[in-house]
C-alpha cells in the first residue's frame, strides 16, 4: 500500500474516542481505526524503513495494571523506530493532528550518567549547537527534567539546561497542516528526521553497551 497521507477520518476518530473511550465505541469504529489510522501509519513506516530502519506501531490498548485512569484505549497512535535503548525517531497521530519527534525518551541511571558526561565535555557544545539549529527550524525541546541542579554540577554551568534533562526529546508539531493529509507528509517526515540525525547519533554514541 502506497502512503497517501493521514485522512481526516483519523483525526475525527480520535476526537470521538476522547469523548467516548469505551470498548463499545471501539468495536463500532474499529474499521475506521484500521483503515484511517493503522493502514496509513503502516504504509508510512514501510516507506521510511530503508532510510531509518524497521518501525514499531504501538498497540492501541492501554496498560491498565497500575493506572488510575481505566480508559481502555490510547488517544493517539504512535510509530517508533529504535536505534538505541529508548532512543530513536517517533511519529504520532491524535486529535491534535500529527507530530514528529526524535531523541531519548527514557534514560536509566547508567545512560543518564553517560549523557550528562557528554554534555559536560567539549562535545556538549556541539550538542547544544545541533539543538539550537533544530529549534530555529521550528522544533521544540522537551523531555522530563529536574527542578534542581543535578548532583556534581554547578548551577552556573553553560549547559545546565541540558544537564537537568532526564530525557532528551525534540518535537516538530505539524498539527493540521495541509500536507499531513497528502503524500507530502512522507517527504516532510523524512527530511525532518534527517535533520535530527546528528542529535540521535550524539546520544547513541554515548549510550552504554
Amino acid at each position: 500500500m502506497a502512503f497517501t497521507g493521514i485522512p481526516e477520518a483519523a483525526f475525527d476518530f480520535y476526537d470521538d474516542l476522547e469523548i467516548d473511550n469505551s470498548k463499545t465505541f471501539w468495536t463500532a469504529h474499529k474499521q475506521t481505526y484500521d483503515e484511517a489510522v493503522r493502514a496509513p501509519m503502516e504504509a508510512l513506516a514501510e516507506a521510511l524503513e530503508d532510510d531509518f530502519g524497521p518501525a514499531k506501531l504501538f498497540r492501541p490498548n492501554r496498560d491498565l495494571r497500575f493506572a488510575a485512569d481505566k480508559s481502555p484505549y490510547k488517544t493517539h497512535q504512535g510509530l517508533f523506530i529504535a536505534v538505541g535503548t529508548a532512543t530513536g525517531w517517533y511519529l504520532e497521530v491524535s486529535a491534535a493532528g500529527v507530530r514528529a519527534a526524535a531523541g531519548c525518551y527514557h534514560a536509566d541511571s547508567a545512560a543518564l550518567k553517560a549523557i550528562r558526561t557528554g554534555i559536560d565535555s567539549p562535545a556538549g557544545a556541539q550538542l547544544q549547537k545541533e539543538i539550537d539549529q533544530l529549534v530555529a527550524r521550528g522544533w521544540e525541546l522537551g523531555g522530563d527534567e529536574l527542578k534542581t541542579v543535578p548532583r556534581g554540577y554547578s548551577k552556573d554551568h553553560p549547559r545546565i539546561g541540558l544537564l537537568r534533562k532526564r530525557s532528551l526529546v525534540v518535537t516538530q508539531p505539524y498539527n493540521f497542516a495541509e500536507f499531513v493529509r497528502t503524500p507530502q507528509l512522507l517527504d516532510r517526515v523524512r527530511s525532518d528526521w534527517e535533520r535530527a540525525r546528528p542529535l540521535i547519533d550524539w546520544i547513541v554514541q554515548r549510550l552504554p553497551d
